[in-house]
């Protein structure tokens, strides 16, 4: 409001120079302002240095759980992604046919842990030969599979994969799907960091289904590995 004031009055009134002074002095202090101010929103945001990956295992409160203890990572957050409906939740998801997955999207500090690396300790926290769900969770919405965020990402998934069919670790073929990353929905308030918010309920959930049990006959030694606190 100075500034278009100051504007006008300059024009209008050319023999106040008194007050063409003042505007000329406020205005060039407002625009000094807003670009020191944009300056430091964008170092702020440049400085945080986080990268996203995002993956599909199973139930998302237990990707959410692995991978918030993971050293690098800074937040986890568990969604919906995949599929090409709108505004999905988890009644929509769940029911089927909107073509999404649960999902986690993954904040890391690359500085401290590389894509590589989560790549590896995904494919150790899931089983990626199971092409109809997870443990006991049965359906699309609960099949795998990496979401790339670049090019970068992709080579290094596809590259993961490869060397894993590779290595004839796996008693069959991998189902777990690679794929280029589609909007990401965040899943509604209680199902976020549900392993803290009922802690109960979350064991109980986790061993019924027999998640640990799958991951450590498949994997042997190498069963979650990388999975610790930060």
């Amino acid at each position: 409001m100075v500034a278009n004031r100051c504007y006008r009055e300059f024009h209008l009134s050319p023999m106040l120079l008194p007050w063409r002074l003042i505007c000329i002095v406020l205005t060039a202090a407002l625009l000094s302002y807003a670009t020191l101010s944009m300056g430091i929103s964008s170092i702020s945001a440049d400085e945080s240095g986080l990268e996203v990956a995002t993956f599909a295992g199973g139930c998302f409160w237990c990707v959410e759980s692995d991978f918030d203890h993971v050293y690098g990572v800074t937040r986890v957050i568990s969604g919906y992604t995949g599929g090409t409906a709108e505004n999905a939740n988890y009644q929509r998801v769940s029911a089927g046919g909107t073509g999404h997955r649960e999902a986690v999207q993954i904040f890391f500090d690359p500085k401290k842990v590389t894509y590589a690396a989560l790549l590896e300790i995904f494919w150790r926290s899931i089983d990626p030969t199971d092409e109809g769900g997870q443990f006991c969770d049965r359906g699309d919405s609960y099949t795998t599979a990496i979401l790339t965020n670049s090019p970068e990402q992709k080579r290094l998934a596809e590259e993961s994969r490869q060397r894993l069919e590779q290595a004839n670790i796996l008693p069959e073929s991998i189902a777990t799907a690679i794929e280029v990353s589609r909007p990401f929905y965040p899943a509604e308030d209680y199902h976020q960091n549900y392993d803290k918010k009922n802690p109960l309920r979350y064991k109980l959930y986790r061993r019924g289904c027999g998640r640990d049990a799958r991951v450590k006959n498949l994997w042997g030694n190498e069963a979650h590995r990388g999975i610790e606190r930060n």
